[in-house]
């Protein structure tokens, strides 16, 4: 029996075959994977789960793909860590970091849902794979076709950051440099995947794609002992991870895996020069308006959310809720997180660390909760916001006397105290 018996509208209740498509014909709604749960629900167990592989395919019963994984093989089962430091700073007593900045091969949460898109490709028997992206979606795509041999193109923003774009160059693939912003390159693959009939993984395979965002909230469940935390904050772009941690949660829950339910609040946060999620949510709005994105927090620059309706469903169905903070404010998060826990993250994770400073402030957690922060990227990608921002170095020549000179300089004893 296979695992997925189909996909259902969201909107309507449509229902369809398993095929290549994320769009409803009726309602023009998005698209989900049906799990068949009489055949799963009966063979999954904690112990099969920590006997798999130490990677997101320890969890293959619950991902919409019927044979073995065939690409990103060692992708996933990234550290949650015990942000001691940073706990303390902002009052809570049980913070953790869930950090994909070292997620294999290209050091974002990406490379999940790439890993299962690519898979799935295969089994349709694409050769030809490709991605609209504001950069870390564009790395993973090129490198895990490179190791598939599948034939790439990759879409961005012209101005995508160097780091993100050497990223992808080095693998081989087709990057196609867009003048315009995400919004207009994906309207532009939306065409292409109708003319040339590519497998285009965040338009044609998004049902699938969109699953392999799951695996991050089952590790977070699995690494706090089989536990449900009380609040996820997570940076919103297209829309589509919050919602799918949620529903990882709630299939772990489903399957009886978890000790304590799913009592996780979900928490939204964007950068405030392109918020349209966190807008909805705090003014209560049934719909979101897209935005003209202005902001250094590119990779969640995302105007016009594919998922956003379900981001903000996924929020108010949780009893959590959304911030969004400012450039500056998200250089204070890059800082405070490497400043606390050792950790570099990129604009995204700026983000979540400084609406999570924000959402303490408001006394949205009580200093006892299990707070898990999503760490999505890593900072060696997006290095530039950072430049000029971090002090200076102290040149000193190769003799103790200069270090001894250096040293009783107030500046740089301010700086070993700290």
């Amino acid at each position: 029996m296979p695992k997925a018996l189909g996909m259902r509208c969201r909107e309507c209740g449509e229902e369809y075959p398993i095929a290549p498509v994320h769009v409803c014909e009726l309602c023009f709604g998005p698209l989900e994977v049906i799990l068949n749960w009489e055949e799963i629900a009966p063979r999954v167990t904690r112990e099969r789960i920590q006997q798999g592989p130490p990677s997101m395919w320890r969890y293959w019963d619950l991902l919409p793909v019927e044979g073995p994984p065939t690409v990103g093989r060692n992708v996933g089962f990234t550290p949650l860590v015990k942000a001691e430091r940073l706990g303390r700073e902002l009052g809570l007593n049980n913070l953790y970091i869930k950090n994909d900045a070292v997620n294999h091969p290209t050091l974002s949460f990406k490379d999940r849902v790439v890993a299962c898109a690519l898979t799935k490709a295969r089994e349709f028997g694409y050769n030809t794979v490709a991605c609209a992206s504001t950069g870390n979606l564009a790395n993973s795509v090129a490198a895990h076709a490179a190791e598939g041999g599948f034939r790439s193109y990759v879409f961005i923003p012209a101005d995508l950051e160097q780091g993100k774009i050497l990223g992808t160059l080095i693998y081989g693939t087709n990057v196609l440099t867009v003048s315009g912003c995400y919004d207009e390159v994906n309207r532009l693959c939306a065409e292409a995947q109708d003319r040339y009939g590519w497998a285009f993984v965040n338009i044609n395979l998004r049902p699938f794609y969109g699953d392999g965002s799951k695996t991050f909230g089952y590790e977070i469940a699995e690494q706090l002992g089989w536990r449900a935390p009380d609040h996820v904050i997570v940076p919103c772009a297209g829309g589509s991870l919050i919602s799918k941690i949620y529903k990882g949660l709630k299939e772990l829950d489903r399957l009886g895996l978890l000790e304590n339910g799913v009592p996780t609040r979900m928490y939204a946060a964007q950068a405030t020069g392109c918020s349209p999620i966190t807008t909805a949510i705090k003014t209560g709005a049934e719909v979101f308006r897209p935005q003209k994105p202005c902001t250094i927090a590119r990779s969640i620059a995302i105007g016009n959310p594919a998922d956003g309706y379900v981001a903000i469903d996924t929020v108010r169905k949780s009893g959590g809720w959304a911030e969004d903070v400012s450039d500056e404010e998200v250089i204070d998060g890059i800082r405070l997180l490497g400043r606390t826990e050792g950790i570099f993250t990129e604009t995204a994770g700026g983000v979540t660390v400084a609406v999570t400073r924000k959402l303490a402030a408001q006394g949205r957690f009580n200093p006892d909760d299990t707070v898990v922060i999503a760490i999505t990227g890593n900072g060696l990608k997006t290095q530039e916001v950072v430049l000029g921002k971090l002090g200076a170095t102290f040149p000193i020549a190769p003799n103790l006397e200069s270090l001894d000179a250096a040293l009783r300089t107030e500046r740089l004893l301010e700086t070993v105290t700290a």
